[in-house]
Formats: structure tokens, sequence, C-alpha cells
């Protein structure tokens, strides 16, 4: 009987080396194949149902039907690839990076970190605490508590892939400059004393570590991205399909002229009132960018709901209560009013420019 050759242990070695990233691969052709084909396949499952497409229920089950299939795609490829360039730096190395770091060099190294960190600001929050502990300045360390939920990767990600490179890019630039600017001004006016809690600053600090240490392949770094795609995805998924359905009931219910009125460009008042009506919410960036996409089809502003956006993630009340366990009322007043200030400075910048 003839035998089948077997395949030599180095080719089995090879093969085994390179199955990840020949999995990742077929999973970005997959993807892409889906993404291209959804609004065909979400007209298809749309039909039916037992409503016309140009009705109200209609409106709303379509929006919902093909944005939940796509906001999920954009979502799992950005944290795919955050997740792989968040591999190489390990929180105990931003920590040593902005230990000491004072004044404007540390708001802006802080802010910009905040870019490449969890996104959910309840999620930032125990990093905050270890950059404390750590002995980062208080100023430094509420930059990257502004920037982390309100300017991460998730949200300009999202942002670029749904209204283009330069919202995506204004977006990025008032975001940090508002992160930037908090931050300074509280670390400027002397709140160091008698601001945080007693125990934060007794909290030990950990060591600063390597990320993935030791010779490490690409597979590892692989491996972080489809780790981050299963934490950061599963974790938020049910905020996805809430802001996504809020989204579908504006798109469906919401007359145009009335969302025009109440957040347009001409009502001065519209990015108060948006942000009074984001601080009691909590979403993080996913969740509330297709309500963003629906408000902005209804006939808002762009800055109006980019600024209901950032207060959303930045100051939502969840946030404050934990935050309470942490600073003292006063400096929570200060930080609240102060990145509310920015927050309506970036709606009036936008819906000025734009």
């Amino acid at each position: 009987m003839q035998t089948v050759p077997s395949v030599p242990s180095s080719m089995q070695a090879r093969l085994r080396a390179s199955g990840p990233s020949l999995i990742a691969v077929a999973g970005a052709v997959l993807g892409l194949f889906v993404y291209e084909r959804l609004p065909a396949l979400a007209a298809a499952l749309a039909a039916w149902l037992p409503f016309a497409p140009d009705s109200r229920a209609g409106a709303a089950i379509g929006f919902f039907l093909y944005e939940v299939p796509k906001v999920l795609l954009l979502l799992c490829a950005v944290v795919f690839v955050m997740g792989i360039v968040r591999s190489y730096c390990s929180p105990e190395r931003t920590r040593v990076l902005l230990a000491g770091r004072r004044g404007g060099l540390g708001n802006a190294l802080a802010a910009a970190l905040g870019v490449v960190t969890p996104f959910c600001s309840c999620s930032a929050v125990p990093l905050f605490i270890g950059f404390l502990g750590a002995g980062v300045p208080l100023g430094v360390t509420l930059s990257f508590l502004i920037a982390a939920p309100m300017v991460n990767e998730i949200a300009l990600g999202l942002l670029f892939a749904l209204f283009g490179w330069r919202i995506a890019a204004l977006y990025l630039a008032l975001g940090l400059t508002v992160a930037l600017g908090a931050g300074w001004i509280i670390g400027r006016i002397g709140m160091e004393e008698n601001s945080v809690e007693d125990w934060v600053r007794t909290c030990p600090a950990t060591t600063a570590a390597a990320g993935l240490s030791g010779p490490v392949g690409w597979n590892a770094h692989l491996g972080a991205g489809s780790a981050a795609v299963r934490d950061i995805v599963g974790r938020v998924w049910p905020y996805l399909l809430a802001g996504i359905a809020v989204g579908a009931g504006i798109n469906g219910y919401m007359p145009t002229d009335f969302m025009a009125a109440l957040m347009g460009r001409e009502a001065w008042w519209s990015v108060p009132l948006a942000v009074a009506l984001g601080v009691p919410m909590y979403s993080n960036a996913a969740g509330i960018v297709p309500v963003v996409e629906a408000l902005l089809a209804k006939g808002a502003a762009l800055g109006t709901a980019l600024a209901f956006m950032m207060s959303v993630v930045a100051l939502s009340l969840p946030e404050m209560i934990i935050l309470r366990k942490v600073l003292k009322p006063r400096l929570i007043a200060v930080f609240t009013g102060v990145v509310a200030t920015g927050i309506l400075l970036v709606g009036y910048v936008f819906n000025l420019v734009l």
C-alpha cells in the first residue's frame, strides 16, 4: 500500500506560525465583502417585513438593520488595529512616561496618549488613579482622563468612516485642545493639594513593564488585537445597539423641521441645550456615533451634534459618580465647568466653520 508522504516538521512549523496571519487576512477580506454588500442585504431583509420602506416604521427599521452590521464591522476593524498598536505600550510604561511631566508638554503628551487608551470614561478612571499614585501631576492626569473617552481611536475611526477625514481631523484637533487646555488650566490654578481623596495618593504604584515582554513575534500582537475585539466589543455591544435604536427612532419618527429648529445652526442656544441633554446620559463613542449620524440626517448642526456627543462621553453622570470616590467636590465642579466650557466652544466653532 502506498503511503502518503508526511509534511516536513519545518513546514508544519511555518504553517502553524502563519496561521494567525492567514486568519486575520481572511477575516479582513470577508468583512470587506460583507460591508460592500450591506445596503442590498439590509434592503432585502427589510422587504420581508410588513412595513413600507417610506413609512416611519419602515425608515426606522431600515436604519437599524443597516447600521447595526455596518457599525459593528467598523468597530471590530478599528479595535483590532488599535489593539495591535496598544500591545506595544503597556499602562505601566505610560505611567513612567507621564511621571514628572509638568506644564504644557505633560498635558500634550497625556492628551495624545489618551487617544490610544480604553474609550469608556469609567474604564479610564482606574488608569487615572494609577497615574496619580505614580506621581503624575494632577493637571496632566486630567488631560488624559478627558482625552481617553472623548478623543479616542474608536470615535475617530467611526467619524472618519461615516463622515470623512475632514470632520474626523477637526474633531481630533478640537478635542485634544479641550483636553490639553482643561488639564493645563486646572494644573495652573493650584488645586494639587486637598483636591484628591487621601487614599488615592497612598495607592501603591506598580513598576514599569514593557508590554509584551521578551522576544515577541507578530502572532502575539495579532493575538492582542483579537483579545481587544473580544474584550471591548463584548463590553460595548449593548450600548451600540441602544444607540443605533435611538438613532433609528430619530431617523424614522423625528420631523426634520423640528430637529432643525431645536438643534440647527441658527439657534444660538442649541449648543448649551445639547450639552445639558448629554450630561445625564451614559454611553461610549461607539454607541453615540449612530445617534449623531441620525441627528445630522434630520437637520441638526454639526457642531451641536458633536457637542452633544462630547458631553455624553466626557461629562456623563456615571463618570462623575465614580470620580467622586477619587476627587473632592470642589475639583469635580472645576473639572466639569472647564470641560463644559471647552465643549461649548467646540460646538460653536464647528457651527461657525462648517
